[in-house]
């Protein structure tokens, strides 16, 4: 038996994911070769492992604060919502199928081996592991069948940390009526409580937390501050509730478009980490006044989104900034909504519709995948604004259902290496206005990033900037900065303690 310990929640979004990346980076600072694990992650920001599997986002940046390669068994379920009632169900990285939340449920149990044959693999490799859990343990209805929560705890055997987030109020409620939900082998396997995000003096909270610890005879192993760490968010809910809601001013002012199911917004986590950048995820046609670039991000709904642009107004703004010679990106769902038409008889069932039409291109959806990471180089030569990217080598990873193919008026705007060869990406209008791309990532590249950074200074009439951020070490130096603060406000050796007693208890 491996050391593990897993982390679950009073809720959703109450801080699991970055938790368990920093407990990933404070064991592998002291030397633990270290995993993460997530049986099952509901989530539309994935991306894919060098063997072109898809998981979440979420155990990807867990994977690199352990300083070690993603693999698809440290998420071997993930569901891709497709509407507010039917996923696409993602196993071992690979589409299974689609179905609705009824039909999953009742699935589930036939998942049970695959979950636990991932786990253990792992854990012959590597010397402790981290499980995430989901939601809350308390989802009474779904516990017959559960196999994320203490369904997972109990198939692998180990304890757990139950994480409560005092920011949205009624901690103490909220971690006292999850213990009590549960049944008494469950609450055995609780060693502790984090209370996540708090704002204040905790002398303040000293009361309260001996009285929950007296109620629930559950310790308190720490109170974590409310941090302004950049870490990637595993779903949309960070977006919902307006984390990525920006005030400051900036030199450059880049919009990106909250599609209803935007998929993979942390494409663009590489671009506001610029100094001079404020990246803002609009929803209103206003608050595309006065930007310097339009992004159009991924989707897994594209004609769903697309009718939702045009329902409210945004598809006749970007048309209308086009116009007036603002740029505008367009990655995977959003290449293919600027195309002239895209055919859709497989994901939203729309059939045949026209795009914004301001890429001369024809999109057919197709029932299989494309998952692989590939090694892309810019076109040469790019008009206009985009100039200073012409050439320049990037990586990334492509995610989608459609093939697209260019009419007249644009050439591709990269040749991907892969399978073997050069394959045509994307496409790039006349102008340079519209540029179009399968490929996510490309802004991790610190190169591509600042050519589009200063092509959009010089439109301004700005010099480029020199002191320029290293994406690769920044995100580094916030894993480095999450574990630090942990090890401030966390009883780490408690948790050390927890490991290794459970891990003797069961020898």
């Amino acid at each position: 038996m491996k050391r593990a310990i897993m982390l679950q929640g009073t809720a959703s979004d109450v801080g699991k994911s970055v938790l368990a990346a920093g407990l990933c980076r404070i064991f592998h600072q002291d030397g633990w070769r270290t995993a993460p694990f997530k049986s099952q992650n509901m989530a539309l920001n994935s991306g894919i492992t060098p063997e072109g599997k898809e998981m979440g986002r979420a155990q990807i940046f867990q994977a690199e604060a352990a300083g070690v390669v993603p693999d698809v068994r440290m998420n071997p379920v993930l569901l891709k919502p497709t509407s507010d009632s039917k996923a696409q169900v993602v196993l071992m990285g690979q589409v299974a199928c689609n179905m609705d939340a009824v039909s999953y449920h009742e699935y589930k149990p036939r998942l049970r081996e695959q979950v636990t044959a991932a786990y253990n693999s792992l854990a012959q490799e590597y010397d402790v592991l981290v499980l995430e859990g989901a939601g809350s343990p308390a989802e009474i209805n779904l516990r017959d069948r559960d196999i994320v929560n203490m369904g997972m705890a109990e198939m692998a055997g180990c304890p757990v940390i139950l994480v409560a987030d005092i920011d949205r109020g009624g901690v103490f409620a909220s971690i006292y009526g999850t213990l009590a939900l549960l049944q008494e082998h469950e609450r055995w396997r609780v060693k502790g409580v984090i209370i996540n995000k708090f704002r204040g003096d905790v002398a303040l909270l000293n009361p309260g937390i001996e009285q929950i610890e007296s109620l629930t005879g559950v310790p308190v192993l720490g109170v974590m501050p409310w941090l302004d760490v950049d870490l990637e968010d595993e779903d949309g809910v960070a977006l919902q509730r307006g984390k990525y809601l920006r005030t400051e001013k900036r030199d450059i002012d880049i919009a990106v478009v909250q599609l209803p199911h935007i998929s993979n917004f942390t494409d663009f986590n590489a671009l506001a980490a610029q100094p001079d950048v404020r990246v803002r995820y609009v929803r209103h046609p206003e608050d595309l006044d006065g930007v310097d670039l339009v992004i159009l991000p991924g989707s897994k709904n594209t004609l769903g989104d697309l009718t939702w642009m045009q329902e409210h107004g945004l598809a006749q703004k970007v048309l209308e900034l086009h116009r007036c010679g603002v740029p505008i990106i367009g990655i995977c769902g959003g290449y293919q909504m600027l195309g002239d038409t895209i055919i859709d008889e497989v994901e939203s069932g729309l059939g045949t519709l026209p795009g914004l039409g301001l890429l001369n291109t024809v999109t057919q959806f197709a029932s299989s995948k494309t998952t692989t990471q590939v090694t892309a180089e810019i076109a040469a030569s790019l008009p206009g604004w985009l100039a200073q990217a012409s050439g320049i080598v990037v990586r990334g990873y492509e995610i989608h259902m459609g093939e697209t193919r260019l009419t007249t008026g644009c050439r591709p705007a990269l040749s991907l290496e892969k399978n073997g060869g050069t394959v045509a990406d994307g496409a790039i209008s006349d102008d340079g206005l519209v540029f179009g791309t399968y490929l996510h990532g490309l802004f991790d590249s610190n190169a591509f990033t600042r050519a589009v950074v200063d092509g959009l200074r010089a439109r301004k009439g700005l010099a480029a900037l020199t002191n320029t951020v290293d994406y690769a070490s920044y995100k580094a130096q916030q894993f480095d900065l999450l574990a630090a603060a942990m090890r401030q406000n966390i009883d780490i050796e408690k948790i050390y303690n927890v490991m290794r007693e459970h891990q003797e208890a069961t020898e």
